[in-house]
């Protein structure tokens, strides 16, 4: 027996509600088990190459680095253009790369004939993911509309954390106006600096670009800056290599009692250990220690040291403290050497010398602090000598001499005069 239409339709509705809530409990279960960013295992740096224009027949090379970013080792099997008029060098197959580690190949572009041509490099290996493709563009043409110097930048070997930079310079070779719209940096640890796009050149008019490389790690890192609005790029190259540390001996430097207002001078030995390390400045935190001889700035080479003075100067009595502080590019920039020393009192005195008497058994010595004031009596015994030394004298004061004979018969003779002067520094 047929059941009532108005039951079906009833039935209908109520299976296709069931089937949407059992479609979504299954969804709610599976996506978290996929959520999750996957990590590509075999990556290059740059991503693409883009050789802008470059004069049919000629060559320009960027420099690619292939990194395994895995847990396990990856072997590449091969590395293959797809297209002639981009090769591929500095590089021996099969290659082998553990987790973590990179190697580096050329990538040259060679157009045969004017005109935009794109391609590819594939590379095979046993990554998870085993093809790699590296875009490739460049643009055979007649002429370069801008002229650039230098063609290529190699920054050679320049210490991990710090920068090196080279001036690039962008002429209009052109007597008509030129809009460079852009510049765009490709590679790792590569910037620039000292103009803002888009800009315009007049005919003959020029603009550098301050092109940086600042590794973080040692390898050699490739990539290039590239003109829009003259379709150019510029090669850039660069190997980070390991900071060095620096040290210094002794430390810390203690100069001990040195008289004030005198100088003593210790050697101080700096020494560069892992890399070479260039320090740019030298500081001290107190005018009363000072480094001689050393000329900024200066390079020690791995395993090398250099040697110096610091000249202790101390300007007052009393324990004196301070430090010597190195800037460099070594892993310690801010390298600091401790000092302290001892200002001491200088003593003070005065030498006194005078003619004998032939009568005279011994002498005795008056002082005063006024030419014409009172004198009194400084020897505690009769001097035997005709020479005496004051040291009961004090810094900075004057003060006026004069001298008795006695005979043997306690005779005293009258002070000498005129008094004699003497001032104490």
């Amino acid at each position: 027996m047929r059941l009532p239409q108005s039951r079906l339709q009833s039935l209908s509705v109520y299976a296709v509600h069931l089937i949407t809530i059992g479609t979504v409990a299954a969804l709610l279960g599976i996506l978290p088990a996929k959520a999750g960013a996957t990590i590509i295992q075999l990556a290059s740096t740059p991503s693409n190459l883009r050789f802008g224009d470059v004069i049919v027949g000629q060559t320009e090379t960027l420099l690619v680095t292939v990194t395994n970013n895995g847990q396990t080792s990856v072997t590449i099997s091969a590395i293959t253009p797809n297209t002639s008029q981009f090769t591929v060098s500095n590089v021996s197959l099969p290659l082998t790369l553990l987790a973590g580690q990179g190697f580096e190949f050329n990538v040259s572009y060679t157009p045969k004939d004017t005109g935009w041509t794109s391609g590819s490099i594939k590379l095979s290996s046993t990554a998870s993911n085993a093809t790699l493709v590296i875009d490739l563009s460049g643009n055979g043409v007649t002429s370069e509309s801008l002229t650039i110097t230098p063609a290529a930048i190699s920054f050679g070997q320049v210490a991990a954390g710090s920068t090196a930079t080279i001036p690039l310079v962008l002429t209009n070779p052109k007597t008509w106006k030129m809009t460079l719209t852009n510049a765009t940096v490709y590679g790792s640890g590569f910037s620039f600096s000292g103009a803002s796009f888009p800009l315009t050149l007049n005919g003959g008019q020029s603009v550098t670009l301050n092109v940086k490389f600042a590794p973080q790690s040692a390898g050699t890192d490739g990539g290039s800056i590239f003109i829009s609005g003259s379709a150019q790029a510029v090669p850039l190259t660069g190997t980070g290599t390991a900071a060095g540390q620096l040290s210094i001996a002794p430390a810390p430097l203690n100069f001990g009692s040195v008289p004030e207002k005198t100088t003593e001078a210790l050697p101080l030995t700096v020494s560069a250990s892992g890399a070479s390390v260039t320090v740019s400045a030298a500081s001290s935190s107190s005018s009363q220690f000072v480094l001689e001889g050393a000329y900024l700035p200066f390079t020690i080479a791995a395993g090398e040291s250099m040697s110096f003075n610091v000249a202790f100067t101390p300007q007052s009595s009393g324990t004196i403290s301070g430090s010597l502080s190195f800037s460099s590019n070594a892993s310690n920039s801010q390298a600091s050497e401790s000092l302290s020393g001892t200002g001491t009192v200088i003593p003070a005195s005065v030498s006194l010398f005078w003619n004998s008497s032939s009568d005279a058994v011994g002498y005795n010595v008056y002082r005063s602090t006024a030419a014409n004031g009172t004198y009194s009596k400084i020897n505690p015994v009769l001097e035997a000598n005709t020479a005496y030394t004051d040291n009961s004298v004090s810094s900075g004061q004057t003060y006026y001499y004069e001298a008795t004979s006695v005979n043997s018969a306690g005779q005293e003779s009258t002070r000498s005069t005129p008094a004699v002067q003497a001032s104490v520094p």
